[in-house]
């Protein structure tokens, strides 16, 4: 099928891919400053940009919110009204755009001003500037009108085609925004009854640990909010990229509808450390955290069994001659590479993530370099790999033109593999060492210099440099192929073209044909797991904190007692 598009809908579509792209760049800029200042080859503060912990800030919120969230509606945007054969409603669509394009202004001109260095946490008692929290609000309500937009498309499909399955990438992004709206709503609630009011002066002072409970409550399921999008292209797309067929549709629906479920009640393992929570509820959100780990579990053999049948059709024997015979380096198929490449990432990411889960490794890496070292194989692995193959993907089709540079497109993916692998092993290891994350590490623990100097740390952050060289590296090589083809001339007309592949097995099954008892389910379960939680913190914090600023151990308004 082929979707012409109108000059509308083309120009909201290379607005929501290009905007972004440029705050990548910069935050993608920032992360390179992060390791040679925490190796200390950077000693300069600031050093051609904002200084330490500005940069940090901007690498974390452009790269993991910004454009994470308007890659997701570009591609709801796209997918959607394509799957569905149903047009977009494009003033909604507009209005969403320029609602997330003025927010992420507002934040990112704080965040540039110095005047929100409170890292992509936002933690208090740090304290930002009113436009940055006002900021993210407006992204996250810009995305909120996006989900509401497809809502009636895909009610007027389901009334007009009352015998036939939703189609898996209409599920699938659908079950991305569910999440989102669901874990969105408790930071929400921390930001406009908590942190702004706080911000403008109109409170004094604020409840830490309630805060940082409604930022988990939102911070974990954001992760999934990240993945989803990729897993819609492995289920949907991936498979016949390699030259086949997706092996069971219905193992993609019940993957989409059991992270609806399990993706929330989760958030209290990022908060083992903290004392106002009891141990029995972080046990309960340690063994959700270990169910949510399901879902990802039945992708990894429904993958590999659509690889698999994809392989064996080109003639592969034995038991793994099918791992050879895939697509991996072809220019014709480029966009299988980037999503290859980020499942291989997400071998590892995964794993450490169930690590993360566990109380025992949790309490002795919680505050250490190890847990960047994951987060990167996760987000900047199989997400990023996946959001940059299809933003080059959709850039192709909103513009009509052809992809330039695709042996540089092919080799971006596997350099990205290589210096992210080297990173995150570096700060993995590192963190296993005790190295601290956040921390700006080279004016004191790896400055021969101070007395604070840590020799046994030196080798890590100095890999963990060679690695984010290289990632750099990557990207610079798909920005030359990104911009090559923005900068090509039209070859035809603008229109979407998905490679949605067939199923092998396609069996209807009724249970995962509505969305409403996996909603349900969730909720209960939310209500289950948060509700103690909520409680004790609320029982337990008898002192609300005044505002500080990075840099400063004095609060910035005295509270008088």
């Amino acid at each position: 099928m082929r979707m012409v598009l109108t000059r509308s809908e083309r120009r909201l579509l290379l607005l929501e891919l290009l905007y972004p792209l440029v705050l990548l760049a910069m935050g993608v800029y920032g992360g390179l400053m992060q390791t040679l200042m925490r190796a200390g080859i950077v000693q300069r503060d600031p050093f051609l940009g904002p200084n330490y912990y500005q940069g940090l800030t901007l690498h974390g919120v452009f790269n993991a919110i910004v454009f994470t969230t308007f890659f997701a509606v570009a591609f709801g945007n796209a997918l959607i009204p394509y799957a569905l054969g149903k047009r977009l409603k494009l003033r909604w669509a507009w209005l969403s755009a320029l609602l997330m394009v003025l927010g992420s202004l507002m934040a990112a001109a704080a965040i540039f001003a110095g005047r929100a260095s409170v890292l992509y946490t936002f933690y208090p008692p740090l304290k930002a500037h009113p436009a940055f929290y006002l900021g993210l609000t407006l992204l996250v309500v810009g995305s909120w009108v996006a989900f509401f937009n497809w809502i009636p498309l895909y009610l007027g499909w389901r009334r007009e085609n009352p015998d036939q399955k939703t189609p898996l990438a209409v599920v699938g992004m659908l079950a991305t925004f569910i999440v989102w709206l669901i874990a969105t709503s408790a930071v929400a609630v921390e930001i406009l009854f908590l942190l702004l009011p706080w911000s403008l002066g109109w409170t004094q002072e604020v409840n830490v640990m309630l805060a940082r409970t409604l930022f988990w409550f939102f911070g974990h399921p954001l992760v999934y909010f990240w993945l989803l999008p990729a897993y819609v292209m492995y289920y949907t797309m991936l498979p016949k990229l390699a030259g086949g067929k997706l092996y069971s549709d219905a193992a993609g629906r019940l993957v989409f509808l059991l992270f609806i479920v399990f993706s929330i009640p989760v958030g209290t393992h990022h908060q083992y450390m903290d004392p106002a929570i009891g141990a029995n509820w972080k046990l309960l959100h340690a063994f959700f955290t270990f169910a949510v780990a399901l879902p990802s579990l039945i992708t990894a053999f429904s993958v590999a069994a659509s690889l698999e049948y994809a392989g064996r059709l080109r003639g592969a024997r034995g038991l793994f001659g099918w791992l050879w015979k895939q697509p991996y380096f072809s220019r014709k198929q480029w966009l299988f590479s980037y999503l290859i490449a980020g499942l291989v990432i997400f071998i590892f990411g995964g794993i450490s993530g169930i690590i993360n889960a566990s109380y025992g490794m949790n309490a002795a890496v919680h505050n250490t370099s190890w847990v960047p070292g994951h987060f990167h194989m996760t987000v900047a692995g199989p997400v990023l790999l996946a959001f940059l193959g299809m933003s080059l993907y959709l850039l192709g089709q909103a513009s009509g033109k052809e992809v330039r540079f695709t042996g540089l497109a092919v080799a971006a993916p596997w350099t990205w593999l290589v210096g992210v692998l080297l990173f995150s092993f570096a700060m993995s290891r590192g963190g296993l060492l005790g190295m601290p994350r956040r921390t700006n590490m080279g004016v004191t623990y790896l400055n021969p210099s101070s007395p604070f100097y840590r020799e046994d740390w030196v080798l890590w952050a100095d890999m963990a440099v060679v690695g984010g060289v290289i990632m750099t590296l990557a990207f610079v090589l798909y920005l030359i192929s990104f911009l090559g083809t923005l900068m090509a001339r039209p070859a035809a007309e603008p229109a979407l073209v998905f490679p949605l592949a067939e199923a092998y097995h396609d069996e209807p099954v009724r249970a995962l044909a509505n969305f409403r008892p996996w909603i349900v389910a969730a909720l209960i379960l939310i209500v289950i797991a948060y509700t103690p939680v909520i409680w004790d913190v609320l029982r337990s914090t008898y002192e609300n904190a005044p505002p500080y600023l990075p840099g400063s151990p004095l609060p910035v308004q005295p509270t008088g007692r």
